[in-house]
Parts: C-alpha cells; structure tokens; sequence
C-alpha cells in the first residue's frame, strides 16, 4: 500500500473510517464545524479507530482538496493493494454459499473500475477479477469512484486470466456468463443461479479471444433504441443486478 488518495466530504470520509480504517493516515478537520453532529460522528469513529485528527480552517481544507464539496473533512488514505491467485483459491475455499464473482476483461478507465466495484460491493459479489496486463488497477481514481467498496470487494489481478477461468470452472463448477452483443441468448433467460462468474470485455473490443471461448455462456442485453452498447459499469450493474435478483 505505497500509493496514497485524499478523500473529501462527509460521507466519504465516514465510510472510509467505518470500512477501511486501518489504510487511514490523517483527518483534517474544519475547526469551525466541529462541533456539527455530522462532523462530531467524524471525529468520534476517528478516535475510536486510532486515526490521528488535524484541526485546519476553511482556506487550508479549500487548498488541500483543491475546490473539492469537503464539507469540512477531508482525508489522507493508502490505496488498497490488489490481491493475487493464491488469494483467489483461499477465498473460495472459504465460501460457505455459491461463489458470485465479477470479471473484467481489459477494462481500463479507472473511473468504470471503481463504477463496477460499487455494483459488486452492493450486490454481494465475493470477488471482482482483472488480469495484470492491458487493465486498470486499483488507482487512487478507481477507489474514489469505488465510494469505499475498494476495501470491502477482494480486486483479484491474475497473471493469465484464461488459465483462472478454466480453473474456476473445473476445479470450483462455478458457471462463466460472457456479454457480447452478438450473443443469440438475452440475458434475461440465462440462468444466474449456482456458482456464477459473470464475465464483462473492456470498453473498446470487449472480451478477448480466448477469454470468450472460456465462457459457458454468451448473453446479451436487449436494446431498444439506436445505441449499440452500453458503458462497461453500467452493463455490468444491470447483469449482477438481474443475477442477484435470481438467486433471492
């Protein structure tokens, strides 16, 4: 965790302090707000997590986050460090329910890997899964767009990621579900139920060759107007969405 973000505003900060309270470095608080309820909370879970508190006036807090809606706190945070195949299978291992897990291929805008963390965070998916190579990592942008859900979805970055799909699906049954828009099954009639991997391509060529050969199953998603595609994230919260749905 060498890289470090800041992150402003009230509820960024309190949903870094009650989730990821350990990569905090350093609050900084507007001493004229502290004693706002808000702020109040802010300061308490601080102190109760160990994290240390600056008090500042408004000019400072303005220049640090440069124009920022800081709403009086702001933050120094380490960004989360990705984790590796081992921590993949000791994952699974653990999973006492169908794995749910979401993987991107070759998604490289940061700000729609954090988009596709916050979909994973709220829909319960045990992993979000990248290859190293041609993909994002975990950049201070993609935390900030994750809105938390960076430290609370295990990010999985895999040497070879067609060798991690097939070893998904023989040594865990989990089910692979590609998107493409070519595919002749809506995804509306594939079933999400059972160990599933959902599998979303990157924002220009989609899934790679053999990435799409390793899936199970190819869906698409109904379009009714005259747009082609949709935005990777917002594709992959109606698929997890729809999944989510059928496994209630």
């Amino acid at each position: 965790m060498s890289d470090s973000q800041l992150v402003a505003g009230l509820h960024s900060v309190r949903t870094a302090l009650k989730h990821g309270a350990g990569s905090l470095l350093e609050i900084w608080i507007e001493g004229a707000r502290k004693q706002d309820r808000r702020v109040r909370e802010v300061i308490v879970l601080a102190r109760e997590s160990g994290v240390p508190v600056r008090y500042v006036d408004r000019e400072q807090l303005d220049e640090l986050t440069v124009g920022s809606n800081h709403q009086g706190v702001a933050a120094r945070t380490q960004v989360p460090a990705a984790l590796d195949e081992k921590a993949l299978e000791e994952l699974l291992a653990g999973l006492d329910v169908p794995p749910f897990l979401l993987i991107l291929d070759g998604v490289q805008d940061p700000h729609n890997l954090g988009a596709c963390l916050r979909s994973a965070d709220a829909t319960g998916v045990h992993a979000v899964i990248a290859p190293k190579d041609r993909s994002v990592g975990l950049t201070p942008t993609a935390c900030k767009v994750a809105s938390g859900a960076a430290e609370t979805v295990p990010f999985i970055q895999v040497t070879n990621l067609a060798r991690t799909l097939k070893g998904l699906q023989s040594e865990h049954g989990i089910w692979l579900v590609g998107t493409a828009g070519e595919a002749g099954t809506s995804l509306y009639e594939a079933d999400l139920r059972g160990p599933l991997g959902i599998v979303m391509g990157g924002e220009e060529k989609g899934m790679r060759r053999l990435t799409r050969e390793s899936c199970d199953l190819l869906v698409k998603l109904p379009m009714a107007g005259v747009v082609e595609s949709l935005n990777v994230s917002v594709a992959a919260g109606i698929c997890l969405f729809e999944a989510v749905r059928q496994r209630d």
